[in-house]
């Protein structure tokens, strides 16, 4: 197969050039002249994605090379793009960085080189003038193989100092398709970890998005950027489909082979894939319902997630532990991602009524997967207040943000992943776990540290580590098995 959809990357020398004011705003104004336009993230952010979708209407989607690997990266924009009739992907941080030490791995770069997708260069020009030229200069030098092919000066001060700019970069032969000046109205508040999420702004992220997309639409050549778009290549490749993955999905390794590299679980034992009918039903054709914890203190999830779910057999509900009391009616297994819980903590620890019942379903057995805010909210307390005291932990905010991508493996047999199942992820906090691990293990870090972090309880997998499923379809089918079979 061969997508054809016109795209753009859009990127930056550095973070905080204005990469998310202009692709959202770029977003959002071809939105509104009547294009179907399919949105993307370079790298692990979960935030950035809800804006995109605010502006589209559509899923804001992922692009990792290092949590999926590059060889998904074309097929998972595939499946995203499918039937759109223009991309916008943005960068993570400058164009050339990437996962640390792993050269241009995970770099918006990279992506750029893999979806064969021109690179509009955004440039915060608000402290030089023919410098510009210079560093232009070298982001479209550095590698052949990436096509800049155009400029957007940001945060520009005046008439003279924008022909000051355009003079200058008249010299390196890369056109300017848009100048924006400073604007107010176009920034998004930030806390600890980076934006405030779309879900907790309501009607000012709505506000934001409208004049993000009015100010693109005015400073910058729509018309010339949908041109550029529609350069790109053909990009041979197969979308990504979550059931053809589940079905092309390698049975579950052999345990971790290194011994004494990690402390091994003498509990542990591989159980293989448990017989299933073709259609990852139940014996009587029904999908089991898994209950997925949204609302406005957990926000993150990849799309994937849900739709390898689905097509594993679960019947996916999605409930808000800041307003439901009960967990839906059948619910057979929980999964509980990311989010700021600790922003909602005494929210979270009024709703006792839905507390009780997470900690029911989660000591009877059923299969329960959290991600980092899920981790926290398992949890004895949070910041000295109650949560749902599934783990005998305490969680509190930290000065210390750790982030970064890990090389992790299962180091305990759990509901998600099979001991020696290895997975690539990402840590994003400013909370502490005490302890950091249970007596089994979630999971074994080999980089940048060696370590244990996380626990396996019964039928629960907590841990701070975030992971995309579709690089290990085969942890979304055995939670389904096992929600049907606890």
């Amino acid at each position: 197969m061969v997508s054809s959809v016109p795209r753009l990357v859009i990127a930056a020398p550095s973070s905080g050039s204005g990469k998310t004011t202009v692709a959202t705003g770029l977003m959002a104004a071809l939105s509104a002249r009547g294009f179907a336009v399919s949105p993307h993230k370079v790298g692990p952010d979960y935030i950035d994605p809800g804006y995109h979708s605010l502006a589209t209407g559509r899923v804001g989607r992922n692009l990792d090379a290092y949590l999926c690997g590059p060889e998904l990266v074309a097929p998972l924009f595939a499946h995203g793009a499918d039937g759109c009739d223009i991309a916008v992907v943005e960068g993570v941080m400058g164009l050339y960085d990437g996962a640390a030490g792993e050269g241009e791995l995970a770099s918006t770069a990279q992506v750029a080189k893999l979806l064969r997708a021109p690179v509009v260069l955004v440039v915060d020009a608000s402290s030089q003038s023919r410098s510009v030229a210079a560093l232009v200069h070298g982001f479209v030098s550095w590698d052949p193989e990436v096509r800049v092919g155009g400029v957007i000066l940001n945060k520009v001060a005046s008439d003279r100092h924008e022909g000051l700019l355009r003079e200058a970069l008249d010299s390196v032969g890369v056109p300017v398709l848009g100048v924006l000046r400073r604007a107010a109205r176009v920034e998004t508040p930030s806390r600890h970890l980076g934006l405030v999420p779309v879900a907790e702004r309501g009607s000012l992220a709505v506000e934001a998005v409208s004049a993000m997309a009015a100010q693109v639409a005015a400073g910058c050549d729509l018309s010339a950027l949908v041109a550029l778009a529609r350069s790109a290549g053909a990009l041979p490749c197969a979308a990504w489909d979550a059931g053809e993955a589940l079905v092309s999905s390698p049975p579950p390794p052999l345990p971790f082979p290194t011994p004494g590299a990690l402390p091994p679980d003498p509990r542990s034992a591989l159980d293989g894939p448990r017989p299933r009918t073709p259609d990852g039903l139940d014996g009587a054709g029904r999908a089991v319902r898994v209950a997925v914890a949204g609302g406005s203190a957990f926000t993150f999830s990849y799309a994937e997630h849900a739709e390898l779910l689905t097509a594993a057999g679960a019947e996916v509900v999605t409930f808000d532990p800041l307003r439901d009391e009960e967990l839906p009616e059948g619910t057979a297994g929980l999964v509980v991602g990311g989010g700021f819980p600790e922003v909602y903590a005494s929210e979270l620890s009024a709703n006792e009524s839905l507390r009780k019942a997470v900690a029911e379903l989660a000591l009877s057995g059923a299969p329960v997967a959290a991600e980092c805010a899920g981790l926290l909210y398992l949890c004895r307390e949070l910041d000295g207040l109650p949560m749902c005291g599934v783990l005998d932990a305490s969680a509190r905010m930290s000065e210390r943000l750790t982030l970064g991508y890990r090389d992790a493996v299962a180091v305990s047999d759990s509901a998600l992943a099979a001991a020696g199942t290895r997975m690539r992820g990402h840590e994003f906090h400013r909370t502490v776990v005490e302890p950091g691990a249970g007596a089994r293990p979630a999971w074994g870090m080999r980089a940048p540290e060696r370590r244990v972090e996380g626990f396996v309880e019964r039928g629960v997998h907590a841990s701070y580590l975030h992971t995309h499923w579709a690089s290990e379809p085969g942890v979304a089918r055995r939670f389904v098995e096992r929600c049907r079979t606890s």
